[in-house]
């Protein structure tokens, strides 16, 4: 089969890879219909997640069709069509135990495209199937269910559910790109008063507008701090979602906060970044971190199927799984190219093998 294998920091290629067989008895071969790529896939490419060694497949979001499963499979059966979650869980060790599927102690939690060979490839082995893949719903597309892979439960729990969100709260969002502007939109459930986008880009923020914030902020251009204590007469943001994983994102959040306020880091983190308690410690902060735990997916796939959550406006451009190369370039100049979420699909897959060096197009990012 043709995969998208990584080579080290910049390098990547579609190339020929095995295809992957049942390790074990709770697993399913899937056959990839369609997938994306993720900002956390470019913290990879990037260097920033050291675990991931030369040859492994990347990828860890998919809808497609089970080909086959191991003995001890139950509720999957070859020829459904799934949603591959971006969390494996075991569903029996503690966390699991406890819906923190993300620390599963049983082999699970985000494997897939990171220890484990993942999604952006022709076929993937995904680990405890009954656990880890989800029907898909009659009439649901697969580009809108694909966005409940990551990206939806992630911005959702790490995000909204961690910053304890309530009806009122005026909610500020340090980065427009694919994880904020799903935190914008989930927070809507919630009824905030006001929803702050903050970005550097004009292009996000432009999008940040369609999915639900009413105030947009360029922290190139404009004091953010000022503006969101102008808007909460001097207080601060009751919650503030960091939602890029950059030092200066993460402390411009803590000083939007308003005392007594809660900051919600969903950005991933490759570099530290400097936590002042010298003064957040008198203002009663509270700051949560989180890998998903993929516990809300069921909700968000009855809130999609039922016409409450509209993900559609994600996905502004559209791959064969082949271009895989050329969809990594164009996701990965989201601030020139405008995008948000890529889809590839299968139906026109051809090989092409070429190894592409992006070590010069991802720097700075």
């Amino acid at each position: 089969m043709k995969a998208l294998v990584y080579h080290g920091p910049g390098r990547m290629a579609w190339e020929e890879a095995p295809k992957p067989e049942i390790a074990a008895d709770t697993d399913a071969i899937v056959r990839v219909d369609a997938t994306t790529i993720c900002g956390t896939d470019l913290h990879i490419m990037k260097g920033d997640l050291p675990a991931t060694t030369d040859g492994r497949i990347l990828g860890h979001e998919a809808v497609g069709t089970v080909e086959s499963v191991g003995i001890a499979v139950k509720t999957v059966k070859p020829g459904d069509r799934v949603l591959v979650s971006c969390v494996s869980a075991c569903g029996t060790c503690r966390f699991c135990r406890e819906a923190r599927y993300g620390q599963c102690l049983g082999g699970g939690g985000w494997i897939l495209g990171y220890m484990i060979d993942g999604t952006q490839a022709e076929y993937v082995r995904v680990p405890f199937a009954d656990t880890s893949t989800y029907p898909v719903p009659a009439g649901v597309s697969d580009e809108d269910l694909l966005m409940l892979a990551d990206i939806l439960p992630t911005s959702y729990e790490v995000g909204v559910l961690n910053g304890h969100i309530s009806p009122g709260d005026v909610v500020a969002v340090v980065g427009a790109g694919p994880i904020g502007l799903a935190a914008m939109l989930t927070a809507q459930l919630f009824s905030p008063t006001h929803i702050i986008a903050i970005d550097l880009a004009d292009v996000r923020l432009e999008a940040a507008k369609r999915f639900g914030a009413d105030v947009v902020i360029n922290s190139g251009r404009d004091d953010a701090l000022a503006v969101v204590r102008k808007l909460t007469g001097g207080l601060g943001a009751d919650v503030a979602i960091e939602a890029v994983g950059i030092p200066a994102t993460f402390e411009l959040a803590t000083t939007l906060v308003r005392p007594g306020g809660r900051i919600a880091n969903v950005g991933v983190h490759g570099k530290p970044a400097t936590l002042h308690l010298e003064t957040l410690w008198t203002r009663n902060v509270t700051i949560t971190t989180g890998l998903v735990d993929t516990f809300s997916t069921p909700t968000l796939i009855r809130l999609l199927a039922g016409g409450q959550l509209h993900t559609d406006a994600f996905v502004t451009q559209r791959f064969a799984l082949d271009e895989m190369v050329a969809a990594y370039d164009t996701f990965g100049r989201a601030s020139e190219t405008g995008a948000l979420k890529v889809v590839l699909t299968a139906a026109s897959a051809s090989p092409n093998g070429k190894v592409a060096e992006l070590a010069g197009a991802l720097a700075g990012r």
